[in-house]
């Protein structure tokens, strides 16, 4: 006996016959006949007195049909909960990024998962990579959008978009092409986090091609704001993208000059934790995502970027750097 049995007989029960019932469950009467055979069978006794005005109900039948009305009404209940649920979303979204991925993206999010998701709850981390990938795999995040790390090995992501990294130093830094085409920066002093960060690991890897170490003059693992600062105070130089010191560019206090090679961008990519947020919501929130960071994209309001689909031979120039009083001057390149 099972609850399609159930709703079955209460089918035959109300309509009188098995012709009508098969016609109200939309479906033939043999599908009908079956399924009251069937729960006939497991119960071991008849249900129903057939005659030829059609069919009513035994005695068995009528200790059955309260039992089997209820069961009915609490399936019913519990599928129009569930329904319902799925139409409000999760009852919580916990979403981290990158401080600079962060500063783009979360206000756009907030209006574009709100409207989506009214009521669910939203929760935006920032944080370092390290931190985001601890709670991914504890499941109190549930969707990361992060900088890939250098070497991601097993971990399961999709590319969003590609960010050109530059060599932020103080104004007035000599600087040459030739430097930021080979990453010949063995005399340059940098001013760089710990070991662990990503950024410290694509140096350590630019100059590792030309069989030098990075020359640390400052180890830091401040945030993005204090480490410019000090390297507007003449502490050091350091790599970052551009949409992180776009304003101390703006406001001269740093130089930023885009570098160039197969090691000169990082990619962003969408991370899903161990959520147990349902799968047809995941993907409507990932949607969301993707949609959110091709609209900053095209309206261009994150600099040095491209999308992560776009192929390598269409890539938009790196955003050319002039000179101005000996301050690099970064500007929106031309299509």
């Amino acid at each position: 006996m099972n609850s399609d049995d159930l709703a079955f007989f209460c089918l035959v029960a109300d309509a009188g016959s098995i012709a009508a019932a098969a016609i109200s469950a939309g479906c033939d009467a043999s599908t009908v006949s079956r399924r009251i055979a069937q729960l006939e069978n497991s119960l071991k006794t008849r249900l129903f007195n057939r005659s030829g005005r059609g069919l009513t109900l035994a005695p068995q039948g009528v200790n059955l049909l309260d039992y089997a009305r209820q069961v009915r009404t609490l399936m019913e209940a519990a599928r129009g909960s569930v329904e319902h649920a799925h139409k409000l979303g999760p009852t919580r979204v916990h979403l981290a990024a990158q401080p600079t991925i962060a500063k783009n993206l979360f206000g756009r999010l907030f209006h574009a998962l709100s409207a989506r998701f009214p009521e669910s709850q939203l929760h935006f981390t920032e944080a370092k990579a390290n931190k985001i990938m601890v709670d991914l795999q504890a499941g109190s995040i549930d969707i990361a959008i992060i900088y890939l790390p250098a070497y991601p090995g097993s971990l399961t992501y999709e590319p969003l978009l590609f960010e050109r990294l530059c060599l932020i130093t103080p104004p007035g830094f000599p600087v040459d092409q030739k430097t930021l085409r080979t990453h010949a920066f063995a005399d340059i002093p940098f001013l760089l986090p710990s070991t662990t960060h990503g950024i410290r690991v694509l140096v350590e890897e630019m100059l590792a091609h030309s069989g030098s170490k990075p020359r640390i003059v400052l180890q830091s693992d401040s945030s993005i704001a204090i480490n410019l600062d000090l390297v507007a105070q003449h502490c050091g130089c350091t790599v970052l993208p551009l949409a992180a010191a776009q304003e101390h560019v703006a406001s001269g206090r740093v130089s930023a000059y885009p570098l160039e090679g197969t090691l000169s961008e990082r990619c962003i990519a969408l991370v899903n934790g161990r959520t147990t947020i349902l799968a047809g919501d995941l993907w409507t929130i990932n949607a969301l995502i993707r949609k959110v960071v091709a609209e900053v994209l095209d309206e261009g309001n994150w600099q040095g970027t491209r999308a992560a689909a776009q192929k390598t031979s269409r890539q938009k120039r790196p955003p050319q750097v002039t000179k101005r009083n000996d301050t690099a001057v970064t500007t929106k390149p031309q299509d």
